[in-house]
């Protein structure tokens, strides 16, 4: 207890005393306010713009010129320039994307029309096959006799003119068929490629249609029976000898109409002769 008395007394004693502040700071902030006390109104104020001015100058000073090269920046942030590929080209590049989509507009015209026109024109003839004999007929006794009539008139050009019914209908197969694989590998309803197309119409019309004539007329010399293995003999034949025979045909004519060299076309016949030979050839059936 004793202890803490002493120590509590001692704490005490330390408070109590005050001692003044003998600093240097203490001592001029004294003595600069017992001057300003002294100074009128006008000597006080040169004094205290004299004492600005003595700070200004002890104050050090940054020195604008560094010895660091300023780094300019240009308005897109970058430190050096680039031209635009629009500059560099004179101002040419606007004027050729405008020209381009001219012509690809151009070109979409063109092949909605072939679309459009051969297509009304394929559907007028379809729906008109009895139009001579519609007078007095109802909407519906017109489409109802529309398919088989259609059907008729297919048989009796082939009785006809066997040759240039399967022409005619090898070349439009052949046409839609390669403007349906254009549209499956992501090309736009009319961005086909016309010179395409053309070209795999005309080996259809010009090759296709009297070589398939020919060819079933040797299928029924070779399978002259009917007995029920003759159906699937055919079919067996059909997808084997003959598809063989006729992709390779199809290819070759492709490549030298694309003014293509022999050791290409090769290379394409080999990639695409063997998964050619599938079952289920649709335009074979229509002949």
């Amino acid at each position: 207890m004793a202890a803490l008395n002493s120590i509590a007394c001692r704490k005490r004693i330390v408070k109590s005393q005050s001692f003044p502040d003998f600093s240097p700071t203490t001592r001029l902030s004294h003595k600069t306010s017992s001057n300003l006390l002294k100074l009128n109104p006008k000597n006080r104020r040169n004094w205290v713009i004299q004492s600005v001015t003595e700070d200004k100058e002890l104050a050090p000073k940054k020195n604008s010129h560094s010895h660091e090269p300023k780094k300019l920046l240009f308005p897109n942030g970058s430190k050096t320039l680039e031209a635009s590929s629009s500059e560099v080209g004179g101002g040419h590049g606007d004027g050729g994307d405008g020209h381009d989509d001219v012509e690809k507009l151009s070109s979409r015209a063109i092949n909605a029309s072939i679309v459009l026109g051969f297509g009304t024109l394929a559907v007028s003839k379809l729906l008109t096959i009895d139009h001579d004999y519609w007078h007095g007929w109802t909407l519906y006794e017109v489409l109802r006799y529309v398919p088989q009539h259609n059907w008729i008139a297919y048989e009796q050009a082939l009785k006809a003119n066997p040759v240039i019914a399967k022409m005619a209908i090898s070349g439009i197969v052949y046409s839609i068929g390669d403007w349906i694989a254009q549209c499956y590998e992501g090309k736009p309803l009319f961005d086909f490629d016309r010179t395409r197309m053309f070209r795999s119409g005309l080996v259809g019309f010009t090759l296709h249609g009297s070589l398939s004539h020919y060819y079933y007329q040797f299928c029924e010399a070779l399978f002259p029976s009917d007995d029920w293995w003759v159906v699937p003999a055919k079919v067996i034949f059909d997808q084997t000898v003959w598809a063989a025979i006729w992709n390779s045909i199809y290819y070759v004519v492709l490549g030298f109409l694309r003014f293509e060299s022999s050791a290409n076309i090769y290379k394409e016949l080999k990639a695409t002769f063997w998964p050619m030979l599938t079952v289920g050839s649709f335009g074979h059936l229509l002949m």
